[in-house]
């Protein structure tokens, strides 16, 4: 038996979103903005929420329908069997978010869904669910549209950016799916030499080596689903073992990272070790104009600073020139992708950027440059 899902991504990714759908056999995922709608069975919602590398959370509607007021959404809210799908010693956590919602306040909808749930609970039981909006068992969103409403069960629990490992971070660490997206945007493949000069907390290259060694990112983690009542158990655990099983041996990936920050190059190694991919990559502490391209051939991706502090744009005015000269002199032959909200980029780096792909890094607005290094000069003359 089928129903229907909503799985978001960061804005720029449904495209990808799409085509991990497709491998799993869902029919006709429909790409809407900020993520994509899709039918599919108990087993498929497992998968996709173990596999996906780009997706933020996966949500089951429940209900939708047409709304003029508040009260229209108490009710429709009140109407369905919440026991149904978890027990009354289960915590909730509530949200809500809307589009042209007419509505004067979306936190007074969130508590008034809330109050929707508990007295569904209280007319059958004479009892209520807890609130934690901190660690809650369950996740009920409320999407809002101009006159459209939809009521959404969280099947992901915590966002599924959080692979389970990272424990220490450097400022502004990218998110994990966003990382992942950008890796599959730039065609990188395993067996490719990869390498992030700017690699903060390692982010890109504990997803690149994710990927070179067939390691689904949601197996070391837990889900919302599994605090749901029909919770198949037995089927979970014989998904997670066979990803466990297709998972490839160990072993150095041609995947580089290096950063000027010696702070960052420690962070970075302690969260490979805790993913268990330390053999997998390899770190240095060096500028980016310091370091030596290890093949002829390869990716380099990185999200280098933005500028945001006062005084950083001028800095980084500086700094441009130097790691196009850099590139320019030793990454012939190598496809490099900067994640940016300075789009001077290319221009200060007097390097002209072959795809400009829009994508958005928490609610900054970025672009990913795609530059490929060539001998000589790479502007149009």
């Amino acid at each position: 038996m089928k129903s229907n899902y909503f799985a978001s991504c960061p804005r720029g990714l449904e495209g990808l979103l799409v085509k991990e759908l497709e491998a799993l056999k869902i029919d006709a995922p429909k790409q809407v903005d900020g993520g994509v709608e899709f039918s599919c069975s108990m087993e498929q919602m497992y998968r996709i929420n173990i596999t996906s590398r780009v997706a933020t959370r996966v949500m089951m509607r429940i209900k939708k329908g047409t709304y003029e007021t508040e009260e229209d959404l108490y009710r429709a809210a009140l109407e369905i069997d919440w026991s149904e799908h978890f027990d009354i010693s289960n915590s909730i956590k509530l949200s809500t978010t809307g589009v042209k919602c007419p509505l004067k306040s979306l936190d007074f909808m969130t508590l008034r869904i809330k109050d929707a749930v508990c007295d569904s609970f209280r007319k059958k039981m004479n009892k209520r669910p807890n609130v934690d909006i901190r660690n809650p068992d369950i996740r009920i969103h409320l999407f809002l549209e101009k006159n459209q409403y939809f009521i959404y069960l969280d099947t992901s629990g915590n966002p599924l950016y959080q692979r389970g490992f990272r424990k220490s971070s450097v400022e502004a660490p990218i998110k994990e799916n966003l990382a992942a997206g950008i890796i599959l945007l730039s065609g990188w493949e395993p067996g490719q030499a990869m390498l992030d000069p700017m690699c903060g907390s390692g982010t890109f290259l504990i997803e690149a080596s994710m990927m070179a060694l067939n390691q689904m990112p949601g197996l070391r983690r837990n889900f919302g689903f599994e605090n749901w009542k029909n919770i198949d158990r037995k089927l979970l655990n014989k998904i997670k073992s066979t990803y466990e099983s297709q998972k490839k041996p160990l072993a150095f990936s041609r995947i580089y990272g290096s950063d000027k920050d010696l702070r960052a190059i420690r962070v970075a190694k302690r969260n490979l070790v805790e993913a268990g991919l330390e053999e997998a990559v390899q770190l240095v502490c060096k500028k980016i104009t310091e370091i030596t391209p290890p093949f002829d051939e390869g990716v380099m991706i990185t999200n280098p600073p933005y500028g945001i502090r006062i005084g950083e744009d001028e800095e980084l005015a500086e700094a441009y020139p130097l790691w196009a000269s850099c590139l320019k002199n030793k990454f012939s032959g190598w496809r490099t992708y900067f994640l940016t909200s300075d789009f001077r980029l290319p221009k200060l780096m007097r390097l002209s950027p072959t795809k400009k792909t829009p994508l958005f890094n928490g609610a900054l607005d970025c672009r990913l440059f795609e530059i490929k290094m060539v001998a000589g000069s790479n502007r149009k003359k």
